[in-house]
């Protein structure tokens, strides 16, 4: 399929003509207007002689094109957002002038208006490939190139990219447009041109241009080096994010050792900058030396210490990319799941062993395993390695199994092979395939030879199959307690029919008498193979309390307990020690409730229970969300109003007992905040009485953030309405503060907002991503059928426009945030299968986006109807 949607095939063929060396001109003005920038690209490159190829360039305008010295006709050759090259020569020269158009979705040169200064931020995010919507590019992975960049923008304004400055220069003659800085007077302008990079990928360049606030330091590296380092952030955050940026350049350099040490090679490249911006779509992108992050990880209000932890590793997750992606970086995107998996894996290794965040296993363990192991039981699942044949099916493959399972997978192999022997095989890989492009079967060569284990038949069946496994434990004991016989047996889902090798502990535990708490008492590593393996050491130990399979959450398989320790887990959970234990007991609890194999209400009072100690915050974060999951969907509906009324009652009760500004606290009160229902007037009291300061929580602070989060609940609830909404903005109106006004007007209780935030978000394309989704995100959150129910029909109506209207980002959060998940799920069922039915040869990303959301309505319908008939 020509166009934006480049295929597998056609990048393939395009790489046997383009030859290397590749080198990259590119000069971007960005004075010009608010609307487009000036792109001027002269690529160098070599080719079969006589051979035709294309470029990549996503344009509002081409006005020139010259091919080796000869005018093309753009109007000829720039069809559907490519550039025809034919008759080309041993060695050529192409040069592209073309006006592109900033973007408001977070694609290619996003621009953000900061209202509460009127400042213009430009950031790039290139990945999949939308380099192309910037300058003219082969916009693929495997032909590398160097680049020159060279940016004319406003002369107060801040310029980065890649490499360091090579020198700035004033000029004069040159004054931005009309509305280029916003509300801002016009301003002479200045060049920057920056260094040539090494060799690299088109979609890790990057350019970021506006009036930032920035801090820097300097590391000594491991190969005698000085890195420069900055961190940028907008002039509006500043003050709030100088009190982190010591801080977050500690947890960067701690990273830089950690790598250097644990893969044998230093940080490669020339400086490293972290740049904070607006509106962005993903957590990070790791652009070669210049890593942009989402500020929402500028904390101006108080957040959870998940989200804490979670920033550190993102920064850790980035700065693993440096190496494995960046320096070494696959052929296509079918390996797009190495690159993302790796950085997931050794990020948390990381912020487990350098930094303070210690049970960072058990933060992946509650929510990123709990990410793949959803996602890893739908039809849309995938390998590891996964098809990808053009690339839209790359858009959609960055999902838990991408990430969190691959994670999972490879801390596995790290265990399998030996630490010392896997990161010894890394070194290899990197070094060998340094500044060029590697495959899989690369990795595991390296891996072979330091490990002299035989990896073809381990990629086999956990890279290259789909699924996930079952391992339940049998247990016999003798008369006087001791275990006859512990047998762990291995299952697999019917489609997906492949047992795996697992390498994996088995622990016991039991209680503490000295302190109450339950702790491991005894551990076994050993191997799993087939549909059934007796685990031989256990075999006359005393019967412990609990057996835990996959202890220290070495494999990844979903868990069923014998029936004494599942009883034992569902009384004592919140009693064990361990954080890890108690996220793999948890989710191993949770898998069971949404399987229907335990019942919603039991699930709902174990985790209360574990909500009134647990100290590990994602782990607390994800019993909550799941929680509510279990209470609105999941429960009978006869009982749900009761097991509403009892869960928002516990909360409340949780909240006020929890230590005074602690992180229990806060995200017991903010998870309260999400059970109001119209009519509750002891929730209306409690909620208004947090705003005007009436009622209070010893230590809880209403800053910004909470003070929306409380708007949220009062308009949820029809207690407040646009007038309270408009009026707390107009007390401090800033990027993040129109977006929480937007979302609190669409997740008003009643038709005429629901109406107003369908429309808004399909149609007003003045909103941004952010925005928008904001928008998505209110529409569907007030957990009513009665205003969900007129959308059913309506959702499935628009799907198709949506998808051809749309960019791929937008179409995704519109797909997704506007999916109406309160109504009747019998009905959305009954309406997603027809809308399959008549779709069978719709794009597969589509496909798999509407194929998740109907499968957690199957889901739904599937529990819920088993809580009724309990």
């Amino acid at each position: 399929m020509p166009g934006s949607n480049l295929t597998r095939v056609e990048a393939e063929e395009r790489k046997a003509i383009v030859l290397a060396p590749i080198h990259y001109a590119v000069a971007l003005d960005l004075t010009v207007s608010a609307r487009t920038f000036t792109s001027t690209t002269t690529i160098t490159f070599g080719a079969q002689a006589g051979a035709s190829t294309f470029l990549d360039l996503i344009a509002d305008n081409v006005s020139e094109i010259t091919l080796n010295g000869e005018s093309l006709d753009p109007s000829s050759v720039f069809v559907d957002n490519r550039i025809q090259l034919t008759g080309l020569k041993e060695h050529n020269e192409v040069t592209v002038k073309a006006d592109c158009v900033y973007s408001n979705t977070g694609e290619g040169l996003h621009r953000s208006v900061d209202p509460s200064d009127g400042n213009i931020y430009l950031y790039s995010q290139f990945e999949v490939p939308d380099a192309r919507r910037v300058y003219a590019v082969f916009d693929q992975p495997d032909l590398k190139a160097t680049f020159d960049f060279s940016v004319l923008a406003a002369q107060s304004w801040i310029v980065t990219s890649n490499m360091p400055v090579a020198n700035v220069t004033e000029v004069e003659n040159v004054t931005t447009a009309e509305g280029v800085l916003g509300d801002h007077a016009p301003e002479t302008a200045k060049r920057w041109v920056f260094e040539t990079t090494p060799v690299m990928s088109s979609y890790l360049t990057a350019i970021c241009a506006g009036p930032y606030a920035e801090w820097h330091t300097e590391y000594l590296n491991e190969d005698g080096r000085t890195i420069q380092m900055a961190q940028y952030c907008r002039q509006a955050l500043a003050e709030a994010f100088a009190k982190d940026v010591d801080y977050l350049f500690d947890i960067t350099k701690k990273g830089f050792a950690f790598y250097a040490k644990t893969w044998g090679v230093p940080y490669p490249y020339a400086k490293y900058d972290q740049i904070y911006v607006p509106e962005y779509n993903a957590g990070a992108m790791e652009n070669i030396g210049m890593v942009t992050i989402r500020d929402q990880y500028v904390f101006e209000s108080k957040v959870t210490d998940a989200l804490a932890e979670r920033r550190v590793v993102t920064v850790l997750h980035e700065l693993a990319h440096m190496w494995f992606g960046d320096y070494v970086t696959m052929k296509w995107w079918n390996d797009l799941w190495l690159n993302e998996s790796f950085a997931e894996f050794t990020s948390t290794l990381a912020t487990a062993e350098a930094t303070e965040w210690h049970d960072a296993w058990a933060t992946f363990c509650s929510g990123e395993k709990s990410w793949a192991l959803r996602q890893d039981q739908l039809s849309t699942t995938h390998p590891i390695v996964a098809p990808i044949n053009d690339l839209n099916d790359t858009y959609v493959n960055f999902d838990g199994i991408t990430y969190a399972k691959g994670a999972s997978v490879l801390k596995q192999l790290a265990f399998y092979v030996g630490r010392e022997k896997f990161f010894k095989g890394i070194n290899a890989y990197l070094n060998k395939h340094a500044y060029s492009n590697a495959t899989l079967a690369d990795l595991l060569h390296e891996l072979e030879i330091t490990s002299g284990r035989d990896l073809k038949a381990w990629s086999a069946q956990w890279l290259e199959q789909s699924g996930i496994n079952t391992i339940t434990t049998e247990v016999s004991t003798a008369a006087d307690g001791t275990i006859e016989k512990l047998t762990l047996r291995q299952s697999a889902p019917a489609e997906h029919p492949v047992l795996r090798a697992h390498r994996l502990a088995v622990g016991f535990y039991n209680e503490d008498p000295a302190t109450g708490k339950i702790v491991r008492t005894d551990r076994f590593e050993l191997d799993v193979d087939g549909a059934e393996t007796v685990v031989a050491e256990a075999a006359g130990k005393a019967r412990p309390a609990l057996i835990l399979v996959n202890d220290d959450d070495l494999t990844y398989t979903k868990l069923r307990f014998d029936a004494a320790s599942l009883e034992f887990a569902l009384a004592n959970l919140q009693r064990f020690d361990d954080a890890l234990a108690r996220a793999i007991i948890w989710l191993a609890l949770w898998d069971m409730t949404r399987d229907g194999e335990l019942a919603a209400e039991k699930f709902v009072d174990v985790t209360l229970r574990l909500l009134a100690t647990e100290t590990e915050s994602t782990t607390f974060r994800y019993a909550l969300a799941c929680m509510s999951t279990a209470a609105w969907h999941y429960t009978a509906p006869a009982a749900r109003a009761s097991v509403i009324e009892h869960v928002a009652a516990e909360l409340w009760k949780l909240a006020s007992a929890a230590p005074a500004g602690s992180d229990q606290q806060f995200q017991l009160i903010t998870a309260y905040l999400g059970y109001g229902e119209e009519g509750d007037e002891a929730f209306a009291a409690n909620a208004r009485g947090l705003l005007d300061g009436s009622v209070t929580l010893e230590g809880l602070e209403i800053d910004n953030n909470f003070t929306w989060t409380l708007m949220n609940a009062l308009a949820s609830v029809n207690v407040y309405g646009d007038a309270e909404i408009d009026a707390q903005l107009a007390k401090r109106d800033t990027t993040e503060n129109r977006e929480f006004a937007l979302g609190a007007r669409a997740v008003r209780g009643n038709a005429e907002a629901k109406a107003w935030a369908w429309d808004q978000a399909l149609h007003n394309d003045e909103l941004t991503n952010m925005q928008l989704e904001a928008v998505a995100r209110g529409f569907a959150a007030t957990p009513r059928a009665d205003l969900a129910a007129p959308y059913a029909a309506k959702y499935f109506d628009v799907v198709d426009w949506v998808w051809k209207n749309k960019t791929f980002h937008m179409a995704e959060a519109l797909l997704e945030g506007l999916y109406p998940a309160y109504a009747d799920p019998a009905e959305l069922v009954r309406l997603g299968e027809a809308w399959l039915a008549e779709h069978k040869d719709a794009d597969n990303a589509l496909l798999r986006i509407i194929c998740s959301e109907i499968e957690s309505s199957q889901r739904t319908l599937k529990v819920r109807d088993f809580n009724a008939a309990l």
